[in-house]
Parts: C-alpha cells; sequence; structure tokens
C-alpha cells in the first residue's frame, strides 16, 4: 500500500513540475523541461502524453526562428487556454474591477466599476462584488464549468487563512469574509489575497532574476503598503497578511494617518499626506481622497520650482527611507518595486529616501540597493491573483491527475 502512495506522490510531483516549467517558459520544448526539471526526458515524454490526452497542455507549432536552424525543429508544448479558467477581483479605493483569465494566463473578459467605498453600507458592498462577478459568469460566451478558481485583492489586513478583509482605509467596515461570500454565492473555490502581496507574486513571474529569494514590492498610492518575499516565500504573519509597513511608526504622535493613529509612514507618504503637506494644510487635517490627476499635476509642480510641494515629497522620501532602512537592518538589501501614481513622482522622493536610508543601521550597503518603478499597480494586482488563482489550479487540481481529480469529486457527492 506504501508503495503505490509514494508512486502516486512521485507521479503527482513530477505532472506539477512539468506544469510549471510550461507556464514559467511559455512553450518550451521536451529537452528545455528536462534541463529546468532534472527529469528524464521519457518521464517528460509520458507525463506531456497524459496531459495532452487531458486537454490541459498542447504542442505548438515551431516558430519562424526555431525553423531556420539546423536540424529538426523542436516541438514545443503550451498550456491549452481552454483547460480551465480562473476569476479575478481587485477591490480598491472607489474602484472594483473583475477579469476572466484563461488557463494560459490571458485576459478573456474583464469589467471596471467606480464606487464609492468610503460610504457604501456592508450589504451594499458586498453586493457589488457578487454582482460583478455573476455578470462575468453570466456570459454567453464563458464555460462557468471551466472556472475553477476565485482571486479577490485588497488594499488593507486580509487573514493568513486568505479568506477575509480583517480591515481596510478604503472603508470603515471591518472582518468581511469575503472568500466564504464568494464561495457561497457561486460554489466556486475563492480566497481572499492583500494586494502588495499580489504584487510581489506578479513581480516573481515576470522577472525572476531580479526578484526571486529577497525582495520588496512597495505600494505608493492613497496608501502604503508592502508585499515582503524572504528566501524566495511571501511573507504573511501569524494572524494577518503581515507586512503593514505603511503603518510602521516614524514619528511618534506625528501627522493624522487613515488607520486613526499618528505618525505612521502613511501619513507622511500617502497620496493624502503629500497633498496635505504640500497645500500647507495641519497634519491634524482628516485625510482626503486625492485623484490621480491631482497627484501628477501636483509632481509636475514639484519639478518646476522649489517650494511646498517639491518638500512634501522629501518628507515622503524621508519617512519612507528611515522604514526601509530599518527594515534593511533585519534582512539585509533587497531589491525594491515602487509600484503606483507615486511611483512616477520617484524622481522626487528618492534623493531624501536614500538620504534617511543611509543614516540607519540598515544602510551600511545603501549605495547598493536598487529600485525600480511602476506607476499602475492594478495590472500588477491582477496578474498576482490570476497566478495564485493558476498556481493553485496546476498544483492541487491538474498535478494529481485524472483518477486523482474523479475520487474527489466522487467523494464531493457522496
Amino acid at each position: 500500500m506504501s508503495v503505490g502512495i509514494r508512486h502516486d506522490d512521485l507521479r503527482r510531483r513530477n505532472r506539477a513540475m512539468v506544469l510549471s516549467a510550461v507556464r514559467r517558459a511559455g512553450q518550451p520544448s521536451r529537452t528545455e523541461i528536462a534541463a529546468t526539471t532534472g527529469l528524464s526526458h521519457s518521464t517528460i515524454s509520458a507525463i506531456s502524453a497524459d496531459l495532452i490526452h487531458e486537454g490541459i497542455l498542447a504542442e505548438s507549432k515551431p516558430s519562424e526562428t526555431a525553423s531556420l536552424k539546423r536540424g529538426r525543429p523542436q516541438v514545443g508544448l503550451a498550456l491549452n487556454p481552454e483547460a480551465a479558467a480562473v476569476v479575478t477581483v481587485v477591490l480598491s479605493l472607489n474602484f472594483l474591477s473583475v477579469a476572466v483569465i484563461d488557463y494560459a494566463g490571458q485576459v478573456i473578459a474583464e469589467e471596471q466599476r467606480r464606487l464609492d467605498t468610503l460610504t457604501m453600507p456592508r450589504d451594499e458592498l458586498i453586493g457589488e462584488c457578487t454582482a460583478i462577478v455573476r455578470r462575468r459568469l453570466e456570459d454567453p460566451d464563458l464555460d462557468v464549468a471551466s472556472v475553477a478558481r476565485i482571486a479577490m485583492g485588497i488594499q488593507g489586513i486580509t487573514d493568513s487563512h486568505a479568506r477575509a478583509m480583517l480591515w481596510s482605509p478604503i472603508t470603515p467596515l471591518t472582518d468581511i469574509p469575503f472568500a466564504d461570500i464568494l464561495e457561497h454565492e457561486f460554489g466556486i473555490p475563492a480566497t481572499m489575497e492583500n494586494d502588495c502581496n499580489m504584487m510581489a507574486v506578479a513581480l516573481q513571474w515576470r522577472d525572476p532574476d531580479r526578484y526571486r529569494d529577497n525582495f520588496i514590492a512597495i505600494l505608493l498610492s492613497h496608501g502604503i503598503g508592502m508585499g515582503l518575499v524572504l528566501k524566495g516565500e511571501l511573507f504573511t504573519g501569524t494572524h494577518s497578511s503581515g507586512g503593514e509597513f505603511g503603518h510602521m511608526i516614524h514619528r511618534p504622535g506625528g501627522a493624522l494617518c487613515r488607520c486613526g493613529r499618528r505618525g505612521c509612514v502613511e501619513a507622511y507618504a500617502g497620496n493624502y499626506a503629500i497633498w496635505r503637506s504640500a497645500m500647507k494644510m495641519s497634519e491634524d487635517a482628516e485625510p482626503v481622497d486625492v485623484g490621480d490627476a491631482d497627484m501628477r499635476a501636483l509632481a509636475t509642480k514639484a519639478r518646476e520650482k522649489d517650494g511646498p510641494e517639491r518638500e512634501a515629497y522629501r518628507r515622503a522620501g524621508e519617512a519612507l527611507g528611515f522604514g526601509l532602512g530599518s527594515l534593511f537592518a533585519l534582512i539585509d538589501p533587497a531589491p525594491v518595486a515602487m509600484v503606483g501614481v507615486s511611483a512616477a513622482a520617484f524622481d522626487l522622493i528618492e534623493p531624501a529616501l536614500r538620504e534617511a536610508i543611509a543614516q540607519t543601521a540598515g544602510g551600511q550597503h545603501s549605495k547598493s540597493i536598487s529600485f525600480d518603478t511602476e506607476p499602475n499597480e492594478l495590472p500588477l494586482i491582477r496578474e498576482g491573483c490570476a497566478m495564485r488563482a493558476l498556481s493553485f489550479v496546476d498544483q492541487e487540481i491538474f498535478a494529481p491527475g485524472v483518477q486523482a481529480r474523479a475520487g474527489a469529486a466522487g467523494k464531493n457527492v457522496a
């Protein structure tokens, strides 16, 4: 009995490795998969034949470049877009987005809505989220049976089990079990993810050379958030999604933050904080929603001349720099991706940020710290949610094989 179990486990692991190699490489040949996974050619041939027969993989035609090379061009393997689909939902300040993603990772349908998240009652907010998903699932061009997972990303703190929104600056509402609500409504497994964590997941897939073992994704937008990857694994807390960089204290008793506390990094570096400082408003002034166009105009003015606008960005850089320096004192310097509308103004933020890092214990190697910028967070959040969901489909649904899936379905029916 134990030999059979070991054989099944080995087969599942090997299938998972092949699927992962194809997903990462796009259309690798069997030889390239062997080099990536260390599996024998005969094992890969047998697994790929099964996966093609099951409609999970498909053989791709050799590219024109490959056909010009000497020798017989190798046939690549590709993910079959029709094998499965996932749904991603992104909820941020006054904005809701849904997308249907095919098994190959391409967006096949999407919808976006503007909402007043700060004032919506609980039932109305939940209703908007379920309604937008329902409209996509009712699309006559979509095979609903192929939808295997729903992944929702939200700005704020989610629980470590990826089931609920615990707190978010986009709404006064707390403790909403979105994953359970979506599962109950549609009968499709769902997860609830922190948006910055999903940005980090997307970066790992987009650029695995830069974003591999240790790196940080920081959201510079309405709020300040962080996705942290250590030793190749996404960091989460024991109870929550972890990584609440924006609510580390920069100055005790300082400026008012959206979280209700004072002196947070976000209270100096969030969009509302930069705007508040640039407009010479009191640090006690209630945070207000500032549009992306207003922030871009503010950055332009700060570049044109020295004044309160440029000073606001300097203060933001200082707060971010001291926060990162303290973090680097614990984990050592690592690549950083700055994401969001204020990342487009990183030229105004970076000098003070680097100066602050250099004053901390984590700044011993401050000159080696590198930053990349991405001014639009939505594609990254959506891509992270999609890859999280698709990886689950790879590892937990397709890797076990047809017999395992049939057995699980039989248990569910029983």
